[in-house]
């Protein structure tokens, strides 16, 4: 009699030690990241399942035809290889969401989830206004921004890291760059939970209905903003404030601009990415200190590190866990068959604790080099902002360190229970 799959997730990487070859092989043969989304335990702590799949089932057939990658290698594989695996998400999104709804159009006519050309137009328009260069000038702004945040937490004797701290940041410099005025910001951030949380691999009907209002109303807002910005454009001002919104406007790729629809939809993703990640970033970075005092002694005693220690916090605990590719032909990867049609996920959480890639990998090493993680991805796709996610996350967790001499949990952080994209919601710390 065949032993039925099973279900529920390792609670940890020592509980793994009492798993019998037949109880771990049974579990990794029904893994499905539809139920395991679901799991409480998987949810507080995926890397021991990521584990399992990493050595015993590397490239996994899941129960949908799909398959989903776990070692370093076969990603990085995928990400290269844009001939055969596409990001154009429409074959996978129609199902899910329905061809007429506004998540559809969004998550189908944004950057991140098409290929060429118009991720080629997009990438181009808003490239320069990522360079280190561009981002150089808005450093000041930033820092004072951060100090500001800071002051009211050091009188008040502590602060939540993600409500006071961490989810506003990169919404302000998200605001400034899409010229939102300040008064206008206060939807942005809901309305980004709503939309990235409806790709997450289980969605319940009532995060579909916020997913699709959020993106409804988010795309009446930029509508009206976008027809104000054109009446009153405000081309050569240089870098900062309504630099990137300027582009995507006025600019031209080819002799083309971006249609009203495209604008909308990257201006709203625009939010989305440099939001989701960058906050998770600081807050993952702030809890891994907290964690691993020792870590925390050693960046202290040694302020250089921090700019190692921003990439070991996005290896770690990586901000966007999961990516997704589709098969447009017959492709082999680590030694398996993709079929043309088969929707491939991408485990970047699984391939950045690849010990193949990363000597002990479940270690947080601050001095850690070589470090080359996925949590940017890779290939064409790589991340547009990465340059201004790494100067966010130094800056707020640098000057957190500098402005504080000790920080501890005053309370029980909770996790954003999602699968895709891993943070928390609340994280309360008290300085002493």
């Amino acid at each position: 009699m065949t032993e039925a799959p099973i279900e529920t997730a390792p609670h940890d990487l020592a509980a793994l030690e009492d798993w019998g070859d037949a109880q771990a092989a049974a579990f990794v043969a029904g893994f499905d990241i539809r139920v395991a989304g679901r799991d409480p335990a998987f949810l507080e702590d995926p890397y021991p399942t990521y584990h399992l799949l990493r050595r015993l089932d590397p490239v996994h057939r899941a129960p949908d035809g799909s398959y989903f990658l776990t070692r370093w290698a076969d990603l990085m594989a995928v990400y290269r290889d844009t001939a055969r695996f596409s990001s154009d998400k429409k074959a996978e999104f129609g199902p899910k969401f329905g061809t007429d709804t506004p998540l559809f159009r969004h998550h189908t006519g944004s950057l991140v989830f098409n290929d060429p050309p118009l991720h080629t137009r997009v990438r181009k328009l808003i490239a320069n206004s990522f360079t280190p260069r561009a981002l150089k000038q808005l450093e000041a702004s930033f820092i004072a921004m951060v100090d500001r945040m800071l002051d009211r937490a050091v009188a008040d004797g502590g602060m939540d890291v993600i409500a006071d701290y961490a989810s506003g940041l990169p919404v302000e410099i998200i605001g400034d760059m899409l010229a939102i005025p300040v008064a206008e910001r206060g939807p942005l951030r809901d309305w980004s939970l709503a939309i990235l949380g409806a790709l997450e691999p289980v969605l319940t009907p009532e995060a579909e209905a916020w997913g699709n209002r959020s993106v409804a109303e988010f795309s009446d807002y930029l509508d009206r903003h976008i027809a104000r910005w054109r009446a009153a454009p405000r081309e050569g001002q240089g870098e900062g404030e309504g630099e990137v919104l300027n582009k995507l406007v006025f600019g031209e790729v080819g002799g083309e601009r971006l249609s009203q629809e495209e604008l909308i939809q990257n201006c709203i993703f625009l939010l989305n990415a440099g939001h989701e990640t960058t906050t998770n970033l600081i807050g993952n970075g702030i809890a891994a200190l907290i964690d691993h005092p020792d870590e925390e002694a050693r960046l202290r005693a040694e302020p250089d590190l921090l700019e190692s220690a921003v990439e070991e916090f996005l290896r770690f605990e990586s901000s966007n866990q999961l990516g997704n590719r589709m098969a447009v032909e017959d492709a082999e990867v680590g030694g398996v068959l993709l079929p043309a049609g088969a929707p491939v996920t991408l485990c970047i959480g699984a391939a950045n604790r690849d010990p193949a890639q990363f000597p002990d990998p479940d270690r947080l090493d601050l001095a850690r080099s070589p470090n080359r993680h996925l949590a940017f991805g890779g290939g064409a796709h790589i991340c547009a902002g990465l340059s201004l996610a790494r100067m966010e996350g130094r800056i707020a967790i640098g000057r957190l360190l500098d402005r504080v001499p000790r920080f501890r949990r005053s309370a029980e952080p909770v996790r954003g229970g999602r699968a895709r994209f891993r943070g928390y919601l609340s994280h309360p710390i008290e300085f002493v």
